[in-house]
């Protein structure tokens, strides 16, 4: 009995003892006071508050100080940052006084901008004195903005880069080192460039990358930046930097396409190499492989697990257990090279790859190919020969042209390069080694040496041109022979043009895979940046639309107010300075229609377009006849267009046929009119043909302009009366005499009349014209008569069109 009473009073003691001591660790998890850790008031302001964490960061940090307690207490001035920083988790603290450290890391995420990925649990821990992970991040790796210019993203073109933005005190950086170590260390073998930028020391480049907080992982291949947006494990950065690669870099091979695969070789210039191995996806060492190489080789993948690949296995005789490569040149029967290894490397690869860049007699189809052919000459004792075939791609070729491959693959040397152009597509560099434009001439082979990278070269053609004979391999070989004995038989010397480029692609094409991927990064930063980083894009996007929408809103509130005013000034124009029609502010207006509308003038319409005409508006009247009336209505239609917009010009014509007497009493009336047009010559008066004159008519004050169509001869275009002369008055210029009768009768063809009729128009506008002055209109019997008899018909309206005219 006492002893279960011990046991009793023993249990609920130890009961107790662990629930205080529970008790105690929650109240001295709730009374840390972050304000009283970093000792700053609940008044200090942000910029406070950060250069006091530094200042005690760097104090307390685990690599300077070396007390117990250290780790600690930096771990308390990280939290205590990381609440006063954020308003919202103060916020939250100074009206509960709750620090969220009952929250599990792995329940929340790190993320803004560029750096949205998310930390698990397995990743908190702190690694403070590890100076050697640090290390291996730091200094090994580390990127400055000049070598990233000038030689990342250069090399981006060959290998993609997985980069890191850090910092010196950035606490998540800490969380993903391990996982970073790991993935650094197997894509580094596989040929992944590797980056670490220090935010701290590379302020520039980080923000030349868009990394504007830390960490952010992020990948660049080809010279374009993308981010990582995942959580930080070895799986998702793998398969972040695969798909860094652009799509087809490596066609899947089977029985039914492998004869379409290898068969390539001719079109696309380059050797064709198929990797066998029995996964079902293409390894990422081997598309690593296919981006550096792009250029040169075309790979392939042969599965050997599936039961279409058999074929492939068995003509190749193919070892089922270790991974195989092979190259094929222009032979598809029998490949170039092999190698077979269980654990391929990179290095192995590289060479294999190196050591077949290039088919046994490549075409030479830009300048880079022929630079690495041919190269420079650097050393006397290690010179460069190419051996070039210039011929044509037609069917007739292609026995000469296999006749050179043959001579080239059983006459193989180091120093000798053998390659081939079609003359259609290296025209310029054909014209200045054959010294000759002429492309029908049989196909010529050349020995040359580069002598620097401007151009110059020194060759020797081979005499009798080639057609694939056994004596032309023979001839070709005795140079050879010769040139290994005594360089100087290369006797001539050209400066080469550049090559052209066969395979560039066309400037449409180029310009939307730029405007794609400018989509595709436009989307991206939308789909994964805050709000708060977008806010200035969006701030911009949104000014614009405001400020194009603001100016239609405007644009059509003052067009609307212009035509409702357009009246008002049609009426103070009349009483402008001179009564010129220029003086109106709707002089100036563009033509608001795609025709023009004239007017017969009859006695129908006498009065109201002549006699009684609005104060300030004018009449401008084509004088014509029934022969030339179609070819004169639709020059007069072209020449007029542009000052159809005024609304005090009005366009008619008269018919010389039916109306020469009025014409006539009109110009009898206007004296000054009359010496300009008529002429005397023994006192005899000769009749005028008026036909392709214009009379401009201002029925209220009573005066006419007249424009005369140009004649040949002295005259030129300034032969029109008030046309040519600049002067504002009759006074000026006293008028001038009319031509001899022996030029007067020379016109024009009748559709060049009115050619100076524009110029004449404008003078018309601006007030500048001679004016002749008529006492009064023709009265009731020099009315518009036909035969003496007033003409009943309704008044004929014609619209003109710029090029047409219809009733």
């Amino acid at each position: 009995m006492a002893r279960r009473t011990r046991m009793c009073l023993t249990f609920p003691g130890i009961v107790v003892v662990c629930l205080l001591l529970l008790v105690g660790l929650v109240e001295t998890a709730n009374n840390v006071d972050p304000y009283n850790i970093l000792g700053v008031t609940k008044s200090a302001s942000q910029t406070e508050i950060k250069k006091v964490y530094k200042r005690l960061a760097r104090e307390w940090h685990p690599d300077k100080n070396k007390n117990e307690g250290a780790e600690d207490m930096f771990i308390k001035i990280t939290k205590s940052y990381e609440i006063l920083s954020n308003e919202e988790k103060r916020a939250n603290y100074d009206r509960y006084g709750q620090t969220d450290d009952t929250q599990p890391y792995g329940h929340g995420h790190y993320g803004h901008g560029h750096d949205q990925f998310y930390f698990d649990e397995s990743f908190f821990h702190f690694p403070f004195s590890n100076k050697g992970s640090q290390e291996f991040a730091d200094s090994k790796y580390a990127l400055h903005f000049n070598q990233y210019v000038n030689d990342v993203v250069p090399d981006s073109f060959k290998r993609p880069y997985l980069i890191k933005i850090t910092s010196d005190w950035c606490f998540s950086c800490i969380h993903i080192e391990p996982v970073w170590k790991e993935v650094v260390l197997e894509l580094e073998a596989l040929g992944v460039g590797i980056g670490v930028v220090d935010v701290g020391y590379e302020r520039r480049l980080a923000n030349h990358l868009g990394a504007h907080r830390t960490p952010s992982i992020l990948g660049i291949i080809n010279g374009k930046v993308t981010f990582f947006h995942y959580a930080v494990v070895k799986e998702h950065l793998r398969q972040f930097v695969e798909d860094l690669l652009p799509q087809r870099l490596v066609e899947k091979v089977t029985d039914r396409n492998d004869l379409q695969f290898l068969n390539s070789w001719h079109e696309q210039n380059k050797p064709h190499v198929l990797l066998f191995d029995q996964v079902p996806v293409v390894p990422l060492l081997y598309k690593l492989t296919a981006f550096a190489y792009k250029d040169y080789v075309q790979f392939g993948y042969v599965d050997q697990g599936l039961s279409d690949t058999a074929n492939l296995l068995k003509q190749f005789n193919i070892n089922t257990y270790a991974p195989t490569m092979l190259v094929f040149k222009e032979s598809i029967d029998k490949p170039a090279g092999i190698i077979q290894a269980k654990g391929m490397k990179k290095q192995v690869i590289d060479e294999f790859i190196l050591n077949n860049k290039f088919l046994l007699v490549p075409r030479l189809v830009n300048q880079k190919l022929f630079d690495e052919l041919c190269p420079v000459k650097q050393f006397h004792r290690r010179r460069k020969y190419c051996v070039l075939l210039i011929t044509g791609d037609e069917e007739s070729y292609t026995i000469g042209n296999q006749a050179f491959l043959s001579f080239a693959y059983t006459n193989t040397q180091e120093v000798v390069r053998f390659a081939y152009v079609y003359q259609r597509l290296q025209q310029p560099l054909c014209d200045t080694l054959l010294k000759t434009k002429d492309s029908t001439q049989p196909p010529q082979v050349l020995i040359l040496e580069r002598r620097n990278s401007a151009g110059n070269v020194l060759y020797k053609e081979v005499a009798g041109g080639w057609n694939g004979t056994d004596k032309n391999k023979q001839r070709l070989l005795d140079e050879l022979q010769r040139l290994q004995k005594d360089p100087s038989i290369l006797n001539q010397d050209a400066m080469l043009p550049e090559l052209n480029n066969e395979f560039a692609s066309m400037f449409l094409i180029r310009w939307i895979y730029t405007a794609y991927d400018y989509l595709t990064e436009i989307i991206d930063d939308v789909l994964h940046n805050n709000w708060r980083e977008m806010m200035p894009l969006l701030s911009l996007i949104f000014s614009a639309l405001f400020i194009l929408f603001g100016t239609v809103v405007v644009q059509a509130f003052s067009d609307s107010s212009e035509d409702g005013k357009s009246k008002p000034k049609a009426k103070d124009g009349a009483t402008a300075e001179n009564g010129s029609p220029g003086s109106s502010s709707t002089s100036s207006r563009p033509p608001k229609k795609n025709f023009v509308e004239v007017t017969e003038l009859t006695d129908i319409t006498y009065t109201s377009n002549l006699v009684k005409l609005r104060p300030g508006h004018m009449n401008v009247v084509l004088v014509l006849t029934d022969a030339s009336k179609n070819v004169l209505l639709s020059k007069f239609a072209k020449e007029v267009y542009s000052f159809t917009g005024s609304l005090t010009l009005h366009f008619s014509f008269l018919n010389l046929d039916k109306h020469s007497a009025w014409m006539e009493t009109l110009l009898e009336f206007a004296q000054d009119a009359m010496q300009i047009d008529t002429d005397e010559d023994d006192g005899a008066r000769h009749k005028i043909d008026y036909t392709g004159y214009i009379l401009a008519l201002n029925g209220h004050k009573k005066y006419l302009c007249l424009f005369r169509p140009v004649y040949t001869g002295e005259e030129g275009p300034g032969g029109a009366t008030g046309g040519g002369r600049r002067s504002g008055s009759r006074e000026d210029h006293p008028p001038r005499r009319s031509m001899p009768r022996s030029r007067s009768t020379a016109t024009l063809q009748i559709h060049h009349k009115l050619d100076c009729l524009g110029l004449w128009m404008e003078r018309l506008m601006e007030g500048t014209l001679p004016r002749y002055y008529i006492p009064a209109w023709p009265g009731e019997d020099h009315r518009l008569q036909i035969g003496g008899k007033i003409t009943g018909l309704l008044p004929n309206i014609l619209t003109c069109g710029q090029n047409f005219c219809e009733v």
